[in-house]
């Protein structure tokens, strides 16, 4: 009886320390708002937000989507690298592409977080959603995952999970640096779209490209012609190449291509108008898996696992 009262014990101390935390005082683009007690039912509006979510183990019951099946995409239309997670933590689909404030209000949340850019923004719904419970607007275009995964942490009471994940990752990644010949720098870090022939190229404010960074990589920089003329949007982590300034944006002696299987980087070396490219002529060009379109810890470690592949010591 003594063990049984003891951990009670423990349990509720635990429980009171907790308590203790709250309530927590949040700003964001929209204000500052009070959080009265750690929540239990997360809705993410943004896919890209709930892999961090999984990753420290806070409350999420359901998530936007991406297209059921596509390259990023499960049979859910959630991101591959966490799909499974989310299957065995029964977290529901809200629905595919366009927000609906309907289907997040029946998940009952008491927190929903908005991405504040990207696809999978629900911005111009933050009126009708915070009706319905708290609202936060995240940014995720102008920080490092782990970044992001500290501000969530600290928004859903995770810290703790968080702050392990981090120093997790931070031990691979520095055994995987002592281990890696890194190849001859700068290098481009992108997203290429053979249909279109277009590509996204990770600038070093993005999590790729701070992940790059960490790894000991140097990031090229956009000639002075093609920086003057790309558009001025509001997203902090990607510059849109086409056209006549594909191949200026793509100057880097290696191309690390993100969201990209080999068919993929096959694609852009057999593109007739980067065939004179320097990284595709010394066949320097890389696929890193299609998993890597947005960086969590799970699509992280996987970059990580790749670059070790690809550069570290036999």
């Amino acid at each position: 009886m003594k063990i049984r009262f003891s951990a009670f014990i423990f349990l509720c101390l635990s429980s009171l320390a907790h308590a203790a935390d709250w309530p927590r005082t949040i700003t964001d683009s929209h204000g500052t708002h009070t959080l009265t007690q750690a929540p239990l039912r997360i809705v993410s509006t943004s896919v890209t937000l709930t892999g961090s979510l999984l990753a420290i183990d806070a409350p999420v019951v359901a998530s936007g989507a991406t297209t059921p099946g596509n390259r990023m995409g499960d049979a859910q239309g959630f991101l591959r690298q966490w799909g499974d997670i989310a299957k065995a933590r029964n977290v529901q689909r809200l629905y595919i592409g366009e927000a609906s404030a309907e289907a997040v209000a029946a998940q009952m949340p008491d927190l929903i977080l908005i991405s504040a850019t990207g696809g999978d923004s629900a911005l111009a719904l933050y009126d009708q959603l915070s009706t319905i419970a708290p609202t936060l607007v995240i940014n995720y275009d102008d920080k490092s995952w782990q970044q992001l995964l500290t501000q969530l942490g600290e928004i859903t009471g995770h810290e703790t999970q968080a702050a392990a994940r981090i120093a997790s990752f931070d031990k691979q990644l520095n055994e995987a640096k002592q281990r890696m010949t890194l190849p001859p720098q700068p290098v481009t870090a992108l997203v290429y779209t053979p249909a279109s022939r277009s590509a996204n190229l990770w600038t070093a404010e993005s999590a790729q490209g701070k992940l790059f960074q960490q790894l000991g990589f140097t990031l090229s920089s956009l000639p002075a012609a093609v920086n003057a003329s790309k558009s001025m949007g509001k997203r902090h982590d990607i510059v849109q190449l086409g056209g006549e300034n594909l191949a200026a944006g793509l100057n880097g002696e290696s191309l690390f291509l993100f969201a990209s299987d080999e068919k993929d980087a096959t694609e852009l070396e057999t593109n007739p108008l980067l065939s004179h490219l320097g990284a595709v002529q010394k066949k320097q060009v890389y696929a890193l898996g299609t998993e890597t379109f947005r960086l969590d810890y799970y699509s992280a470690t996987q970059v990580l696992e790749r670059m070790s592949q690809l550069f570290g010591s036999k």
